[in-house]
């Protein structure tokens, strides 16, 4: 019968043993119909199925199935190609270098002794690509020079070595794949080896450098686990022992994580929910929501803030205990020409408070608008300027226009009774905790109540351009005014210095700023009642960082922490006085 079709050897062979074509299809669970199709060779079945009739029917498969079928030529070198050529995928979805020949040599591995061997070597070859891959990019980290080479010579490789096996295999029905491991073997694989290499496979993938590293201002890389172990090594060395840190890239948070105690005499751990008072990041989230205003026309950056009131601020009867009392400025002749511009870019002339004053009694030092001074009072003055414009209180201005649509849930300019719940205390130097100041009045400047979560997703937005415009950010984001200052709190501050030139050192609205090669950069710091705070962001670069502590000398790892996690070697940490802790300790 070697001359005869399927159709006729399968009709041989049921009638030898007397099956009817409904007994046979009982037998295989191949349907009546298919049987009938084969006998009129109407189809040409699949091998499986020649096999399920063939083990029916008590026979060997090529006792049906014709060993010249002209056809087998062609499906083979189709899945050979497939075999061979899919893990190409791979370059963009990595896994799936493995996954896809993998997938393939199951179905395909009992079809024919070709099939199972290739798809062996295929599987093996590409699994220990990938752990090449994972190699090369550990020597990236770890070997300089040499690392670099060997990170981008691996891919090319690699590449070119499918690319050839898939040409030579549709013209020789041969492959050579060099250095692989075996975890497959030709002759005997089990479902070990199969678990063994897809857990390899997951792995690499959990290990690869899109979840695991971070990428920094120079393009070099950072893991995630490095920049972890640097944080407690730092916070272990300085005695900082409470911290939240974000940091992101491409305008997403890439890494969050909080470190130590929100109470560190009862040790009791500090969560990402913890409510962390904001000092001065106060002033950042109200920059935004006067541009916010702006865009609406409540308010223009320019016009003298007086003019928008019916009488006199000084004349106004204070409803608070004292940040909305004027009264000092009824002799003043400067005030007046206050503008929110002003305000926000801290040329007002007030001091930072009321109270450095030997008098506690507030007044203007130079012209508005000509030099800079870092005030607390100046927000407050716009602060209040809107809330009798607008009929609404500063926490409720805040809720609608920043809190409520980005949800932070657990952020607010007064302290609520549910932050009860879970609060960092500050700490001082000693690291004794200090009594938590639950009753402030709402002010734009300094009374922020915030988590690490909530003001990440604030710098996210920031990042993002959500909320406002990309003209309101970019007027935010400009250098209103150049500071010349050699330190920016104390006697130093009066001090001219040009050691920030190189940077052009200014403030925006409600953000610091300066530049780097790497694009500009925007920062705003936080400091009192033992929090200290720093975030700065590169908005061209889609980079940044958030740092929050509850320890007063917090600061003092500031500058190392910048440099390791971002390569930002240009933020002004003099001028902030953010002194390491090893010039503290020296």
């Amino acid at each position: 019968m070697s001359n005869t079709s399927i159709g006729e050897r399968l009709k041989y062979q049921r009638k030898i043993k007397g099956y009817s074509q409904e007994e046979l299809a009982h037998r295989t669970n191949v349907t009546v119909r298919t049987i009938q199709r084969i006998e009129k060779e109407e189809v040409s079945p699949h091998l499986n199925t020649v096999k399920l009739l063939a083990v029916a029917l008590e026979v060997e498969v090529d006792e049906l199935f014709p060993l010249d079928n002209p056809k087998e030529e062609t499906v083979k070198k189709k899945w050979l190609l497939l075999m061979h050529a899919t893990p190409l995928i791979g370059i963009f979805f990595p896994v799936l270098n493995v996954l896809i020949p993998l997938f393939l040599w199951i179905h395909k591995r009992e079809d024919n002794p070709i099939y199972n061997e290739h798809g062996i070597k295929v599987i093996n070859f590409q699994i220990t690509v990938l752990i090449l891959a994972v190699l090369s990019f550990v020597s990236l980290m770890t070997i300089e020079k040499w690392g670099f080479i060997i990170f981008i010579s691996v891919v090319p490789i690699c590449i070119g070595i499918i690319i050839f096996n898939s040409i030579y295999v549709v013209q020789k029905n041969k492959c050579y794949y060099p250095f692989s491991i075996p975890f497959l073997r030709l002759k005997k694989y089990k479902t070990f080896s199969l678990l063994l290499m897809m857990g390899i496979s997951l792995l690499c993938s959990c290990s690869g450098p899109t979840q695991e590293t971070i990428e920094r201002l120079d393009g070099s890389m950072i893991t995630k686990d490095t920049v972890t172990k640097k944080i407690d090594q730092l916070m272990t060395d300085a005695e900082v022992f409470g911290l939240a840190v974000s940091i992101f890239d491409d305008n997403q948070p890439v890494y969050q994580k909080v470190f130590g105690y929100k109470d560190y005499p009862n040790k009791v751990h500090m969560t990402d929910s913890t409510n962390i008072y904001g000092a001065s990041f106060s002033k950042a989230v109200f920059g935004v929501l006067v541009m916010k205003l702006v865009e609406e026309g409540v308010i223009d950056l320019d016009t003298p803030l007086e003019s928008y009131l019916p009488k006199k601020l000084y004349e106004y009867e204070p409803r608070t205990r004292w940040h909305d009392d004027f009264s000092s400025l009824k002799e003043d002749t400067l005030y007046h020409i206050i503008t929110a511009r002003m305000c926000l870019d801290h040329t007002t002339g007030f001091k930072n408070y009321r109270w450095f004053e030997d008098d506690y009694k507030l007044r203007i030092h130079n012209e508005p608008g000509t030099k800079f001074g870092y005030s607390g009072e100046g927000f407050i003055y716009l602060q209040v300027v809107l809330e009798k414009l607008t009929g609404k209180g500063l926490e409720e201005l805040a809720q609608e226009n920043i809190f409520k649509p980005l949800g932070m849930k657990n952020s607010a300019y007064e302290w609520k009774t549910r932050f009860d719940k879970d609060f960092a205390l500050g700490h001082n130097e000693n690291a004794e905790a200090l009594k938590k100041d639950k009753d402030n009045e709402p002010r734009g400047g300094g009374t922020l109540e915030t988590t690490a979560e909530d003001y990440t997703k604030f710098l996210t937005a920031v990042l993002n351009q959500k909320l406002i415009s990309k003209t309101s950010y970019d007027e935010i984001f400009s250098p209103h005014i150049r500071i010349w200052g050699e330190k920016q709190f104390g006697e130093a501050a009066n001090m001219i210095s040009h050691k920030y030139d190189s940077i052009n050192l200014s403030y925006g609205l409600g953000w610091g700023y300066f530049e780097t090669p790497h694009g500009k950069a925007v920062f705003k710091e936080g400091h009192g009642s033992g929090f200290v705070h720093h975030s700065v962001l590169f908005p061209e670069s889609g980079k940044g960082i958030m740092i929050m502590t509850n320890f007063e000398r917090g600061n003092s790892i500031f500058k190392e922490l910048l440099e390791v996690t971002l390569k930002d070697i240009y933020t002004p940490w003099e001028w902030e006085h953010y002194i390491p802790y090893s010039q503290i300790l020296e």
